[in-house]
């Protein structure tokens, strides 16, 4: 009855989840719109809202494919970002160590010529490395790990850039584009690419592989980890509580170097599918800000809530309006719209706690009422008066 019971109750919080989750959506589209209002009213439904809904099937199927090329990187930031928030940390560096696993894959992939999976693997061992070290800080000196992992998003990026441009020798940098060599144009390194299997030809692009699917089998994954498996526990019994975790047997400090490590290799992987599937070439000289993925995976892992499934589709919707966005007509909107749109969402799910709680008590009040009522009363015993 118990199972029964906890069974029902998990079912109630993923849907109040889930709720919680389209509310925020609606709200910050309905904020958009009305931004859009505000800047230009004659065309704010025809050619903003509307493309912005209509995302990459505004110019399908080019656009579809490049949803899902830049939605891959987008779960991995997501899941790096959730898998130390369901371990009691906060992993804000996963831009750092998206940079990290950006230059290991590039690295592997021109320098030395390896295959698109060594090239992966690389670029997984780098972030992870990245992520480690803010986690070791934490575990051993009680450093939060905000601010270390803050510090090396820089230190990452401008060790990144100077390993690349190198004052504009370096082996890696094309002179005459101002980025790494390209991938997908050079024979020699066209075996660092990520396999299409025929999602290229499919969609009308070059960069859709089949990174999508190496993301969300990562997903799937790291859900089984924190959720079916001893060592998953043991991670998120040391994120609720350090000192219960520590008397019942668990080493806290491995494990906050653990989270940190496998949370920075999600980041790294993320690069990997990203630059391996020739989406883009990393630009040392204009790569002065930190990549937007790492922080968009920020906004991917509110809006699911932190579960590793969620991220999936949380990924997806957000890189379906970021696409609907560039395809704003820059004479009437600038394309930052759906930036903004992107950061209402991430405003509002600072407050889902509270609406799930609305939604909740509004759905399934009466029923945990009437599922209280329905209790069977404990079962009285007799017992009979011995007779002397």
């Amino acid at each position: 009855m118990n199972k029964k019971k906890l069974s029902h109750s998990n079912l109630n919080n993923s849907i109040t989840s889930v709720l919680a989750a389209l509310l925020c959506i609606v709200i910050g589209m309905a904020v958009g719109f009305l931004v859009l209002l505000a800047i230009n009213p004659a065309h704010a439904w025809g050619d903003g809202f509307v493309r912005i809904l209509k995302g990459g099937f505004h110019d399908a199927p080019y656009g579809v494919g490049k949803e899902l090329a830049n939605a891959a990187p987008l779960i991995m930031t997501g899941l790096s970002v959730a898998f130390a928030f369901k371990t009691g940390l906060f992993n804000i560096g996963a831009a750092g160590q998206y940079t990290l696993g950006a230059y290991g894959a590039l690295y592997c992939a021109i320098m030395l010529k390896m295959p698109w999976y060594v090239c992966l693997i690389v670029a997984t061992i780098l972030g992870g490395i990245w992520g480690a070290i803010p986690g070791f800080f934490k575990a051993y000196f009680n450093i939060n790990e905000v601010i270390t992992s803050i510090m090396f998003n820089w230190i990452g990026l401008y060790l990144v850039n100077e390993l690349i441009y190198q004052n504009g020798t370096g082996p890696m940098y094309d002179v005459r584009n101002t980025r790494t060599l390209n991938l997908g144009k050079n024979a020699e390194l066209s075996k660092a690419l990520i396999p299409d299997f025929g999602l290229n030809k499919m969609f009308q692009t070059n960069s859709t592989t089949i990174a999508i699917f190496l993301a969300a089998a990562v997903a799937i994954l790291i859900w089984v980890i924190l959720n079916k498996t001893t060592f998953g526990y043991e991670l998120k019994a040391v994120g609720l509580n350090k000192s219960a975790a520590r008397y019942a047997g668990i080493n806290e400090k491995k494990n906050i170097i653990l989270s940190m490590a496998i949370a920075g290799a999600l980041a790294g992987f993320g690069a990997g599918l990203y630059y391996l599937s020739n989406v883009s070439q990393w630009n040392p000289l204009n790569s002065t800000s930190l990549p937007t993925m790492g922080f968009n995976g920020i906004s991917v892992a509110l809006l699911a809530s932190s579960n590793p499934i969620g991220t999936i589709f949380s990924a997806i919707f957000i890189s379906h309006i970021s696409v609907g966005g560039s395809f704003l007509s820059t004479k009437y909107y600038p394309t930052e719209i759906s930036d903004l749109i992107s950061g209402i969402i991430i405003y509002l799910c600072a407050f889902s706690m509270l609406f799930r709680g609305k939604i909740h008590s509004m759905l399934f009040k009466n029923a945990d009422k009437t599922n209280v009522n329905a209790e069977p009363a404990p079962a009285k015993t007799e017992t009979k008066k011995e007779g002397k």
